[in-house]
């Protein structure tokens, strides 16, 4: 397991994060950029956070996915979980404005439908925080595993 890096570029930072955003970028200019993503991802203008959210792919989402994506995602392939969780996220970014992201953590996709049913209900500001939280620990589970 690797320790968190004191400099990386922002086509790293990319693949970390799935996209080269306007945070990616900013984090690459940071020494420090998984630890200094902690706290920084929560100080964003909305837009941006919304922009980095919806860089990332959806849970369940069938195609498009990285490698990295697919492999974390797993092969839990049941036409009825994928089904409830495309469901489930279609009404999550209509309630809050912005991508459902989950630390999937290796768990299996039938898990992660509790999880996304019980922050459905969280109240949005709330659950933007979790979500850009989310989203740091899969980037530096992401570093570490690689």
């Amino acid at each position: 397991m690797r320790e968190l890096p004191r400099q990386l570029s922002a086509d790293e930072l990319a693949g970390l994060f799935e996209g080269r955003t306007r945070f990616v970028e900013r984090l690459a200019q940071e020494e420090n950029p998984l630890v200094s993503a902690r706290t920084l991802v929560h100080e964003l203008p909305y837009e941006e956070k919304v922009e980095i959210l919806a860089a990332h792919p959806a849970i369940g989402q069938r195609s498009g996915l990285s490698a990295r994506s697919a492999a974390e995602q797993g092969t839990d392939d049941d036409p009825g979980v994928l089904d409830e969780l495309a469901r489930l996220n279609a009404e999550y970014e209509e309630r809050h404005g912005f991508r459902f992201v989950v630390f999937v953590n290796r768990r299996p996709k039938s898990e992660i439908l509790n999880v996304l049913r019980v922050r459905l209900t969280n109240p949005t500001e709330q659950e933007l925080e979790t979500a850009l939280s989310e989203l740091v620990a899969i980037a530096e589970d992401r570093w570490r595993s690689a």
